[in-house]
This record gives C-alpha cells, sequence and structure tokens, in this order.
C-alpha cells in the first residue's frame, strides 16, 4: 500500500547495486584524479575564471579516470577472482555483468570526453581520450607480459593534472608538465610498496610485477629509492624557475624528505612494516604539496600578474 515502507531485502540490493558501481570508479583513486585535475585546471585558467569552471573541468577529467578504472576492471576480472583483495570485487564475483560494467564505463568515459570537446579545448578532450586508449588497451594487457607496465602505466596515470591544465589553458604550460612530472616520478614507490605488498598474489595470478617475478628480491626497495631520489629535485623545479616560493620549496623538501627516507629504509630492508611506511608517506604527498602549490603567495602572485 502507498505510504508503506520499502522491503528490508529490496533496500539491500539497492544499496549492493549502488556500492557496486562505487567500487568500479574506486573512489579513492577518482578522488585524487579529481583533485590533480582541478590543480592543473586552477593553475592554467585566465584570470577572473570561475571556480565552478574549473571544477567542471576537474570533473570531465575524472568521469574519465573512473572509466579507465571500470574497464581495467572488465579486462582483469578473471585474474581478479585470482586475489583475495580483488575477488571481491562486483565482476568477480559475479554480483554484475560484464555487459552491464561496458556500459556504465563507457557512458562515464563518453561523459568525459564530450565534456571536454563541447565545454573546454578539443586538445584536452583529445589527450583523455587518448590517456583512456592507453591505460586501457596497453598497459592493463601489458601487466600479464611484463614487468615495465609500471614504466608505461606511470605515463596516464600522471595525466590528470595535465588534462586539467590543457583544458583551462588550451596547451600545456611549463606548470602542466612540471605537475605531470612530479605526478609520474611520485607513482614509483607507491606501486612498488604495493607490489611487494601483495606479491604472491600478483604471482598467483600471473601479474608480471617487479617484486613478484623470480630473483626480484631488493629490486622494489631500490627502485622505490632511485625514483624518489628522482622525485626530489623534479618538485623543486617551480621554484627554480622562479614560479613558486617558500611554500612550496618547503613542502617539496619535507614531504620529499620524508618519501626518501621511508624510500631508504624500504631499500634498506624489504619488510611489510617498510614497505607500509612508504605507502603511507605516499598518500599523504601528492596532496599536502599540491595544497602547498595552491596556496602558495609566490604562484597567486605570479598568476595574477
Amino acid at each position: 500500500m502507498k505510504g508503506e515502507p520499502r522491503p528490508l531485502a529490496v533496500e539491500r540490493t539497492l544499496g549492493r547495486v549502488l556500492s557496486d558501481y562505487l567500487v568500479l570508479v574506486r573512489p579513492r583513486i577518482s578522488a585524487f584524479v579529481l583533485f590533480a585535475a582541478f590543480t592543473g585546471g586552477l593553475l592554467g585558467a585566465p584570470t577572473g575564471t570561475p571556480l565552478t569552471r574549473v571544477l567542471l573541468a576537474a570533473l570531465f577529467v575524472g568521469l574519465v579516470g573512473a572509466s579507465s578504472s571500470v574497464f581495467n576492471q572488465v579486462l582483469e576480472r578473471e585474474t581478479d577472482r585470482l586475489m583475495r583483495r580483488t575477488a571481491t570485487r562486483p565482476l568477480p564475483a559475479e554480483r554484475m555483468s560484464v555487459r552491464d560494467a561496458v556500459i556504465f564505463g563507457a557512458v562515464l568515459g563518453l561523459l568525459g570526453v564530450a565534456g571536454l570537446t563541447v565545454t573546454f579545448q578539443p586538445l584536452s578532450a583529445l589527450l583523455a581520450l587518448s590517456t583512456l586508449a592507453s591505460y586501457v588497451l596497453v598497459y592493463t594487457p601489458l601487466k600479464r607480459h611484463t614487468s615495465l607496465n609500471t614504466v608505461v602505466g606511470a605515463i596516464p596515470g600522471a595525466m590528470p593534472p595535465l588534462l586539467g591544465f590543457v583544458a583551462l589553458s588550451g596547451h600545456a604550460g611549463s606548470w602542466g608538465w612540471m605537475l605531470f612530472a612530479t605526478l609520474f616520478a611520485w607513482q614509483f614507490p607507491h606501486f612498488f610498496a604495493i607490489a611487494w605488498l601483495y606479491q604472491e598474489e600478483y604471482r598467483r595470478a600471473g601479474m608480471r610485477m617487479l617484486p613478484a617475478l623470480p630473483g626480484a628480491a631488493g629490486l622494489a626497495g631500490r627502485q622505490a629509492l632511485l625514483y624518489s631520489l628522482v622525485l626530489l629535485p623534479v618538485s623543486l623545479i617551480p621554484a627554480v624557475r622562479g614560479e613558486a616560493g617558500t611554500v612550496t620549496v618547503v613542502a617539496a623538501l619535507v614531504l620529499g624528505g620524508a618519501y626518501l627516507a621511508s624510500s631508504a629504509a624500504f631499500a634498506w630492508r624489504e619488510t611489510r612494516v617498510t614497505a607500509r611506511a612508504v605507502l603511507l608517506t605516499s598518500l599523504f604527498y601528492l596532496p599536502l604539496l599540491y595544497a602547498a602549490v595552491l596556496f602558495d603567495p609566490a604562484v597567486s602572485l605570479a598568476f595574477r600578474n
């Protein structure tokens, strides 16, 4: 009858469906993509650009990123079934059909690319589409064939701030490339720590992640240390070029030093404690560095002039 509460089973089913769609877009990663694209967009926006327009560009970039996550899970549903940490996802657990996931991913990607095309610069739409294609069609299949997949995947993974910058400015300016370079280098210690923590699962699933390869003991830590060493000077490039000030320098040195120290400990001795320390440090590094850039008075002054 009208006015009666819905059956609890129906509410649970609807809640589960919505939860499964949320899992497909990997909300924590999507949230970071949005923030990275927003940072790039804000730095690329002409003077007087409404903040809502920057947010809209970030949303469209975020939709493309979410589409990449969906298609990644479509292609990896069989290997996800073999790993404990991913076996409960909607596709390997067969709570959702492949057709529904493909439609969902296609809609997200279409909305993101179309939105960038119509509302912003066509170049940003073309780059976003290329990012989606390289992540899904190149990086994802490579994970089963070569450990170089991490290098290949780091390219589309570093694109969100550059896409945001291009969407608002119409070109890939110096800040767009600097944010790209920082994000590119940041990814390696982060992903090597994850790969080390779950190396047995990756090995069982046939994924060619560096720590899961025969005779690769110690390589993940050394590679993490190498890229954290690269990241430190890369993050200081804006200050060297005179496009950032003290706030960015201090943040880059403190955060970069912490990332370097945790990576050095991981390289010295690969344990669950040191790997988790790298992972935890990485999760703080980028949001705090990007926030420092946005609140740096020298950066704001440069863009006002």
